[in-house]
């Protein structure tokens, strides 16, 4: 699979970037390609501009485009996924996600934020034509401890999060005989 991995934390370190790192590392016997693309950094006036001309902008759009299956991480501010994050999708075409799987992965301060996944996020993603929107996976500060080598999560977490990638997992390609063409 053509996996594109889409964090729109604003932060180098964090807590959603640590789950989409975690999803991927999962994934890594399917994954024939991945593309990591961080929002923050790509070029800030390009992204508010929406310079679609731009080489950053146009090679995270064609990466999008090629994806058979997006992640998309965010932070939850105020019951929504990143400002970041929204400046990007508007750049993507109306269908950009049609006949793509889409794995939202969120994390926010406290549980009250859960339902921006639902509410927020999940709607954008089928209005760029997602149809196939696995069920996301919402993290609490809590739930994904700092140290200072980075961030560790419990098993109930990680449970989830192998719940969420299972139809991932379970995709066979499909063994197509080889054609035969008799012409007459």
């Amino acid at each position: 699979m053509n996996l594109i991995g889409i964090s729109g934390s604003p932060s180098l370190q964090s807590r959603s970037g640590w789950l989409l790192d975690a999803a991927r590392e999962r994934l890594a016997t399917r994954v024939q390609h991945y593309v990591p693309i961080a929002v923050r950094e790509l070029p800030a006036e390009a992204l508010l501009h929406a310079r679609f001309d731009d080489p950053a902008i146009r090679a995270a759009l064609a990466a999008v485009a090629r994806a058979d299956v997006v992640i998309v991480a965010t932070p939850i501010y105020k019951a929504a996924y990143s400002g970041l994050l929204k400046v990007f999708l508007d750049l993507l075409p109306q269908d950009g996600l049609r006949g793509k799987t889409v794995l939202p992965l969120v994390t926010g301060g406290s549980p009250g934020h859960l339902l921006a996944l639902d509410y927020a996020l999940k709607p954008v993603l089928a209005s760029l034509g997602a149809r196939d929107i696995l069920d996301g996976v919402f993290a609490t500060d809590q739930q994904i401890r700092a140290h200072d080598a980075g961030y560790s999560a419990g098993d109930e977490l990680s449970e989830r999060l192998d719940r969420a990638l299972e139809p991932l997992l379970r995709v066979q390609r499909p063994v197509r005989p080889p054609l035969n063409l008799v012409r007459a």
